[in-house]
């Protein structure tokens, strides 16, 4: 291909696309159609090559075809290059566009980019207003699910005294999940006159947002001996009892001190199921941020001490503006936002990170 790729990536174009032939041979092994879970994994890769490879070989093809065009154009006449010149334009164009889409397809993958999330949403500074707010947040978040088509199911559930919530805990399933809410992670802040306000003051609170990998029993292993486990009566909001047996279960992991509580099913089985489900995405969490070196930054980056002067994001009620501090992004659709149209904000967060990658991938080649 044409030099505007280094040697290494020329390589490793190549590496990939001999990769490629031998999956696809593969892949028609008698032996691996029989193995549906190990054909699966192939055909996974296959996926992923053929992204990356068909572009390469298009990218050889317009690189050979502005080649022709050029050599052509510099024999013709005067008369004949006007109408070859939109020829060369068109073919670099191709070759601009395809070389754009190859640089992002060799960047490296998230490693918890097939994973679903476990979304917890909890009220920070501002008593009852900031649990409030973690309502609107949750509500904003199913409905972003629904628009998506993914899954969405409440794990657990603390309701506050005016309907909002102390706390919410959701998994979240579906394609693309974790590469479109890993960004929502840390303190959202809310500015708007709350309902427990009489003077029609404007009140700042904050919300905590945390996204976590959903982990799978393959992914952590949990020593039985490293858990306590602890039953005890539902309660509701008020501390009132919801229920007359010891169903709900707390699980504290000793060695990292994580505990996590489920009161919100009738069977106590049932809520060390979701418990358990629940604390295997945050040590995974724990254990990603410990090899990367930065656990105590990756966690503070999200949840931080969930003050209003740490944030993320801010929702102005009374302008209708929503700002995303870490890419400096304003958008006057705070209702639209609210109702589930994230993708604006996702879209461009994820581009940032993107553009990041990209940078630090050309630094280093």
């Amino acid at each position: 291909m044409g030099d505007h790729y280094p040697d290494g990536v020329h390589h490793r174009l190549d590496d990939l696309e001999r990769e490629f032939l031998d999956v696809e041979a593969r892949l028609a092994d008698p032996a691996l159609l029989a193995d549906q879970g190990r054909y699966g994994e192939v055909a996974k890769r296959y996926k992923e090559l053929e992204a990356i490879v068909s572009r390469a070989r298009q990218l050889r093809s317009a690189e050979e075809d502005l080649a022709a065009a050029r050599e052509m154009y510099n024999e013709a006449s005067a008369e004949d290059r006007d109408e070859l010149r939109p020829e060369i334009d068109e073919a670099a164009e191709r070759i601009e566009r395809l070389d754009a889409e190859i640089k992002l397809l060799l960047l490296p993958r998230d490693p918890n980019d097939d994973k679903n999330v476990i979304l917890e949403v909890r009220g920070a500074e501002g008593g009852e207003e900031a649990n409030l707010f973690a309502r609107d947040l949750f509500e904003m978040y199913r409905a972003y699910a629904a628009r998506m088509g993914w899954q969405f199911e409440v794990l657990a559930a603390s309701p506050s005294d005016m309907g909002g919530f102390s706390e919410v805990t959701c998994v979240v399933s579906g394609d693309g999940v974790w590469t479109r809410l890993k960004h929502e992670g840390g303190p959202h802040r809310v500015q708007r006159v709350p309902e427990t306000e009489s003077q029609g003051r404007i009140h700042t609170s904050s919300a905590t947002v945390t996204v976590l990998p959903e982990a799978e029993e393959v992914d952590i292993t949990i020593d039985p001996n490293d858990l306590q486990i602890d039953v005890y009566r539902s309660s509701g909001p008020g501390g009132q009892s919801v229920n007359t047996t010891d169903s709900a279960v707390r699980i504290t992991h000793k060695p990292t001190g994580t505990v996590v509580a489920m009161q919100d099913e009738k069977s106590q089985i049932q809520n060390r199921a979701k418990a358990l489900q629940v604390l295997r995405s945050r040590l995974l969490k724990l254990e990603q941020d410990r090899q990367s070196a930065e656990l105590s930054d990756a966690r503070r980056g999200q949840v931080g001490g969930g003050g209003r002067s740490e944030k993320i994001r801010t929702y102005n009620f009374k302008e209708n503006r929503v700002t995303d501090h870490r890419i400096g992004l304003t958008l006057y659709k705070l209702d639209k936002i609210l109702a589930g149209d994230l993708d604006v904000v996702v879209d461009a967060l994820v581009a940032d990170e993107r553009s990041r990658q990209l940078q630090d991938d050309d630094a280093t080649v």
